[in-house]
């Protein structure tokens, strides 16, 4: 576990697969059926791209300081195998509780969208239309002409800059 192929490599490379299926819940990719592969994809909108975080992206060693490569390795691992082992304990004990507490936030969301917001918003998008018509009266009647009275007062005066 834990063994490097190359120098210039990124991901721990495992000897054997054995510690990865115990955790396996799906089939291998290649054995997966192509409607299979489809179903069971848990980030089909790739919502959660930006979480692939690697070694590399966190930990980097310039070229003129490098440490040992035995101490290079057994902190890839280690950082790998955390991230692992405890994103698999804080879903195993978080998961369910936090998506019953986002399912009930979404569901509270989603009743005062439907049942109060929307009602609301076509209730004033149907009476905005006459409303519009009062306030355009309204503005044509008393606003409009004073700003037009105050434009044309304006509109004659002249700034002229001259040194002296």
């Amino acid at each position: 576990m834990g063994k490097e192929t190359g120098p210039r490599e990124s991901g721990v490379k495992f000897e054997d697969d054995e510690f990865l299926k115990s955790t396996r819940l799906l089939p291998r990719r290649e054995e997966a059926q192509p409607e299979e592969k489809e179903r069971h994809k848990r980030d089909p909108n790739g919502i959660n791209t930006h979480v692939k975080v690697s070694f590399e992206d966190v930990i980097a060693e310039p070229a003129a300081t490098q440490t040992f490569d035995g101490v290079w390795i057994c902190s890839h691992v280690s950082f790998e195998f955390s991230k692992f082992v405890l994103y698999k304990v804080l879903t195993l004990f978080l998961a369910i509780p936090l998506a019953f507490a986002i399912g009930i936030f979404f569901a509270i969301i989603s009743y005062i969208h439907i049942w109060f917001l929307m009602p609301i918003v076509k209730t004033f998008m149907m009476i905005l239309p006459s409303f519009r018509i009062i306030w355009k009266t309204i503005m044509d009647m008393f606003i409009s002409p004073l700003y037009q009275s105050v434009g044309r007062c304006f509109s004659a005066v002249n700034f002229r800059c001259t040194e002296v």
